[in-house]
């Protein structure tokens, strides 16, 4: 309600100043139409994030010079800080870069997004864009409406350069016929206190309109039209650094700790730039003379000055905190540590990921992974197993064989505090990212079926606690032939969580996967025939055998969920690369 009066009040002032002063009216549509173009631009490339911006951005950040120029780049060719920092977020938070990569790209995109200052400072401000601007919203239209979302890519995009353009267009028109009404420099101060109320104002104007890019631009046209002083457009983009860094803090919300990480080194690198570039004023403002006259800028062209110390203070910025990154990176795994991987907290997905199709998927399946390694030492305490024993076994029938003692294992309780909270943070994820619009049919299916097996995995330990009292009353002491054909079950499923944990590793081997359905129904076939010869000899008794041939069913879910999962996290088509090699298949016993 406060919100809804306060945006009442803003707009009948906005009217009532637009009355008083009617070619302000150019000047905030201009910042509107321009916004609205960054809108539009950031809407277009990510429709083509459905797996080309994902691939380039994989490639490109397996070093740190790499990444600070795929972000230096993207933002020149995007005009948007923003949206390659949510795409960075996405991705660091799937897993799929590492932090050092990320904090990398940040570093680039920070230097380009001093480019646009440049195309405003010589270029928009000496040519009449709305001549460009007219025909590249009239060509956008037919692409924009097409059925191919690369196509509507373009068109959104080819739409927001030209909205961008119109924006520049009517803000320097805005401006130029402003100066009749009033001048805006009789409020110049200067000194450090104006350095410090400019700056101020600068981050207020990003924080309100989300881009330090249409910051500039306002900036820009107004030192052009002679309405702010050079040394306030200084602290004004000094500001302008700071305030963007409300673009990470509000996508990091969503994302994991890796996420939040990003979106704390973005905070410290801005303010510190900031920061540093207020002390060194004056220092900055001769290195600007200099290389202003070096490339032929005009001494009093302040608008290309502008764009010069823009870039130089942002490169300054990186050239102080290159040196420190991995204290940087220290400090920011201490103060955003990561989870225990003991508890049930989802690892990859959040709403992070969400405007990204290609991420969803990737990330799910990195969820899944955790899933099941969290499943996996259930599943074995359930069958009076020690995870930790076995996967260092190099016996692993000695090793069940050794396991006699009652491990006291509460499975249903753990799977309520390790299984539950995470099968449904997926179930609910996969839910909400079934409903984007930009998802191929291809990428939609592969959701489900990723869904699908986040409920195999579910059902694995389910099926386990089933086991789990018949399991623990025959084999925590040998009482012969019952006890040999539940150790024999207890062999079968342990052999092929190992194997299953191997699959994780550099080179592992697969195929085996292929087969593993039929041998696990075979086992069960054999494990069945076996109890009932026990009967026929007299070896065990009806109601020891009724309860072995029930657990054995038991056995089967457990082995084909298991499996199940496997076979659509391992073996069907996904995103990044898992080379098979020639490793031996896995040895499995019979009974």
């Amino acid at each position: 309600m406060r919100r809804n009066v306060g945006t009442g009040v803003f707009l009948v002032i906005l009217v009532i100043c637009f009355w008083a002063v009617p070619d302000l009216q150019e000047v905030v549509a201009g910042i509107a139409i321009f916004l609205f173009g960054m809108a539009m631009l950031e809407d277009g490339f990510k429709l083509f994030s459905g797996g080309l911006l994902e691939t380039i951005l994989e490639r490109a950040t397996a070093s740190l010079p790499r990444a600070l120029g795929f972000g230096f780049v993207t933002t020149t060719l995007m005009q948007s800080s923003s949206l390659v920092t949510l795409v960075t977020i996405s991705f660091l938070s799937a897993g799929l870069i590492t932090l050092t990569a990320g904090v990398g790209i940040i570093f680039g995109a920070n230097i380009g997004t001093t480019t646009g200052a440049w195309l405003v400072a010589g270029f928009g401000l000496k040519v009449n864009l709305s001549a460009y601007a007219m025909p590249m919203l009239a060509l956008a239209v037919v692409p924009a409406f097409q059925s191919s979302k690369y196509m509507r890519g373009f068109g959104l995009v080819l739409a927001g350069m030209g909205f961008l353009f119109l924006g520049i267009h009517y803000m320097k028109i805005g401006f130029d016929a402003f100066q009749s009404y009033f001048d805006l420099t009789e409020y110049a101060l200067t000194g450090f206190s104006g350095l410090i109320l400019f700056s101020g104002i600068g981050a207020i104007m990003t924080v309100i309109m989300q881009s330090s890019g249409a910051t500039m631009v306002l900036v820009i046209t107004a030192l052009a039209a002679s309405q702010i002083t050079y040394e306030n457009a200084l602290a004004l983009a000094i500001g302008s650094n700071i305030g963007t860094t409300i673009t990470a803090a509000i996508g990091a919300i969503s994302a994991n700790y890796q996420g939040k990480r990003l979106a704390l080194a973005h905070l410290i690198f801005n303010v510190a730039t900031a920061s540093v570039a207020l002390v060194l004023i004056g220092p900055i403002i001769s290195l600007v003379n200099v290389a202003s006259s070096a490339i032929g800028i005009s001494p009093d062209d302040y608008t290309l000055k502008l764009a010069v110390f823009h870039t130089l203070f942002n490169l300054m910025g990186v050239a102080l905190m290159l040196p420190l990154l991995n204290k940087l990176i220290s400090f920011l795994e201490h103060r955003i540590p990561t989870p225990t991987p003991m508890l049930a907290h989802p690892q990859f997905i959040s709403e992070a990921t969400d405007d990204f199709p290609e991420t969803i998927n990737i990330a799910l399946q990195k969820e899944l992974s955790h899933l099941l390694d969290s499943a996996l030492p259930l599943i074995a305490g359930g069958l009076n197993l020690q995870w930790d024993r076995l996967t260092q076994s190099k016996n692993i029938p000695g090793q069940v064989m050794q396991s006699r003692t009652d491990m006291e294992f509460a499975l249903g309780t753990k799977y309520i505090e390790q299984i539950k909270p995470i099968y449904s943070a997926i179930i609910s994820f996969s839910a909400r990212a079934s409903g984007i619009n930009d998802m191929t049919e291809a990428e939609v299916s592969r959701l489900h079926d990723l869904r699908d097996t986040a409920s195999h995995i579910s059902r694995a330990v389910k099926s386990t606690n089933r086991l789990h009292r018949n399991t623990l009353g025959y084999t925590v002491r040998n009482q012969g032939m019952i006890t040999q054909l539940y150790d024999q079950l207890r062999i079968e499923l342990a052999d092929l969580m190992v194997q299953l944990d191997l699959l994780n590793t550099a080179n592992a081997d697969k195929s085996w996967l292929e087969q593993a359905q039929v041998q696990a129904q075979l086992t069960r076939k054999n494990a069945i025939s076996q109890a009932e010869k026990y009967i026929r000899n007299t070896q065990i008794e009806a109601p020891m055998a009724t309860s072995f041939i029930n657990d054995t069913q038991y056995a089967y879910d457990v082995a084909h969920n298991l499996i199940s999962a496997a076979q659509t996290l391992y073996l069907e088509p996904i995103s990044i690369d898992h080379a098979a090699s020639d490793a031996p298949q896995p040895t499995v016993h019979t009974s």
